[in-house]
């Protein structure tokens, strides 16, 4: 059982991670932070985090697990790779983080909040970017 973050270099993604890490806390389980930007190049075996996830991972409070962190495959869509990830690692929690779009986006863009609300075996967490 884990909670895991589904994670980008924005405000939503930001504020997912801080979510998740105060849920990881409460109750009591391993973080996991799943890096929707795929790595460029080669597959590595221990790829260097992101300078702005390095970062927030150290800034999270005292007492936060140490959170593993997993890269998305380039060839798989997002909301595929969140729900595949969630249940590989049995996530008891995913947490994600959302911006608004109008309806025509959603419907030309599709949303990846919507499939992983509507088809993920756990709870999950929609956090909004603070203003």
């Amino acid at each position: 059982m884990t909670v895991l973050v589904a994670y980008n270099d924005s405000p939503q993604g930001e504020a997912a991670l801080h979510a998740g890490a105060a849920e990881a806390v409460r109750r009591d389980l391993p973080l996991a932070v799943f890096v929707l930007t795929p790595l460029e190049g080669p597959p590595q075996d221990d790829p260097p985090l992101p300078p702005d996830l390095a970062h927030l991972l150290d800034a999270l409070p005292a007492g936060t697990p140490a959170a593993t962190v997993t890269y998305r495959e380039s060839r798989i869509d997002p909301a595929d790779a969140i729900l595949d990830e969630a249940e590989r690692l049995t996530a008891s929690l995913v947490v994600i983080g959302s911006r608004k779009r109008s309806p025509v986006g959603k419907f030309l863009l599709g949303s990846t909040t919507q499939r992983v609300l509507l088809d993920a075996h756990a709870p999950v967490l929609v956090i909004k970017a603070k203003h």
